[in-house]
């Protein structure tokens, strides 16, 4: 539990970040959108997406290349090399798709801005509660512990996939407009 509880909290502080630049993009969405503005509104969709997965590369790096010392910051550099290794796996693959999961949280708030709030509640529930839920008791049963790490990086897979139709269709929608 511990050992979760410090790859969630590396989660979290990037998905502030993530949150925050999403966020903040939403009153310059909202004025463009008002304005009839679609190519300026696809213009900013592509910069918070190229931002959100850089955000989301410089986590996996950190979490693949320096998982010691990430563990070392949260409080548990001296504990027995049976807990460090199992926190190194965790975090290389619990957060092996950070990338994925930047996009996608980007994905829910940039579609919450240009007023598809049902399809970014339906994106964001798939993510929490469908795939994040039911890959957490249903991997294990197959992986054992090993299937409670791989549930993250799947159900982020698998709703990434879900956000690439949708981003597409939400450029074309726009180019449509922009015309």
């Amino acid at each position: 539990m511990a050992v979760v509880g410090i790859v969630m909290k590396f989660f979290q502080i990037v998905i502030s970040i993530v949150v925050g630049m999403a966020a903040g993009c939403i009153p310059i969405v909202g004025y463009n959108m008002g304005a009839e503005k679609t190519m300026r509104v696809r213009e900013l969709f592509t910069r918070l997406l190229i931002s959100e997965a850089l955000v989301g590369a410089v986590a996996l790096i950190l979490a693949e290349g320096f998982p010691h010392q990430l563990i070392a910051i949260f409080g548990a550099s001296n504990e027995s090399s049976y807990y460090t290794d199992f926190a190194v796996k965790a975090f290389r693959t619990y957060l092996c798709m950070m990338i994925f999961a930047c996009v996608n949280k980007a994905c829910f708030i940039f579609l919450q801005a240009v007023g598809k709030a049902l399809t970014s509640t339906m994106l964001s529930m798939f993510r929490e509660v469908v795939f994040g839920v039911g890959f957490a008791l249903l991997l294990p049963v197959f992986f054992g512990l090993d299937g409670v790490l791989y549930s993250m990086p799947v159900s982020d897979i698998l709703t990434f996939i879900i956000s690439a139709v949708i981003i597409i269709k939400t450029y074309h929608e726009l180019n449509v407009k922009g015309a």
